[in-house]
This record gives structure tokens, sequence and C-alpha cells, in this order.
């Protein structure tokens, strides 16, 4: 059984509730998601492959991620989701966007990772990740809406190319 805090739509962590993945989120209650998009100091992006067994399977995202666990901050959260879908370990991750999906009830903080590390030492997760690859700036910023997962994540990704800054968007 996996254990979330639960927040309010201003990311500010509930007090003495829990939540349970799979359990039905209480009306004005999120739970809180972080992905970490990684771009190489060469400038190309890191892709990787949903499992086949997973929704959305076969399909490319551009972040690794995941929920916090409870008890577990933001930062902490990226890093364990980075190094457990990537084998990418690194402290120096910068907030680039913060998102509030009230039909989910899923807060989103966004974070890029930029690394020098060998790109093919890149460790697919089991059960989660099927392959890899880098791309291009321009080549992840063209991909259809049918490869990456989500339209959430196509915006993070037009919002790195656009601007640098922290952003929050609905």
């Amino acid at each position: 059984m996996e254990l979330w805090d639960a927040y309010d739509r201003n990311f500010n962590q509930i007090k003495d509730m829990t939540l349970v993945r799979g359990e039905t989120i209480p009306e004005d209650v999120f739970h809180l998601v972080c992905d970490v998009i990684v771009r190489h100091t060469d400038g190309d992006y890191l892709l990787m492959q949903r499992d086949e067994r997973k929704h959305f399977g076969g399909m490319w995202e551009a972040t690794a991620g995941g929920s916090t666990l409870k008890g577990e901050d933001p930062l902490s959260c990226a890093k364990r989701e980075l190094y457990e879908e990537t084998g990418i370990r690194t402290s120096q991750l910068q907030e680039k966007g913060r998102v509030i999906s009230e039909k989910y009830h899923t807060l989103y903080v966004e974070y890029l990772c930029v690394t020098d590390c060998d790109k093919n030492s890149i460790v697919l997760q089991e059960g989660e990740t099927s392959a890899f690859r880098w791309v291009t700036a321009g080549e992840l910023a063209s991909m259809k809406k049918e490869e990456l997962v989500t339209e959430r994540m196509q915006k993070f990704v037009d919002g790195l190319c656009d601007d640098e800054s922290i952003q929050t968007y609905h």
C-alpha cells in the first residue's frame, strides 16, 4: 500500500491527512507528483518509453517522475524517481514549473536536470520503462501528441523551449 501526503491547491501540506494510492481523493484535496526532464550538456533531451503493460504503454515520456511518498518532500521525490527510472544521480535539479490538475486531484512540480552523464549509461526500470533515446530540442518540440504521453508534458517541453523561468499553469 502506497501512502501519500495530502495537499491543498496552493501546494501546502494538509496536516493529519493521509491519502492511499488507488482510493478516491476528496474534493479540494490533491496528491503531489514530481517530474524531471533530463537535458544533456550537449543540448539533447532524454526520452523514456513506457513499458507496454503500463497505462499509455509504448508511448514516450520526456520526464522521469512519480508520486511523492508520505513524508517525502518534492525535491527528494524528484531525485529518487530520476535515479529509479534512469540511473542518474544528481543534486542539481532546477524547479521549472508547477501544474494543478483539478480533474485528477494532482499537483505537479516539474524539474530540469542538466547532466553530462554517459548517454549510454541510462538504466531502465523493470516494469516502468522499456527503452530510451536522446533527441534534440527541435525533435522533442516537434513530437506529435500521439507520441508523448500527455498534453501536460508537451506544455512542459514547450515551456522549456520558450522560457527558462518558473511557471505555474492549470
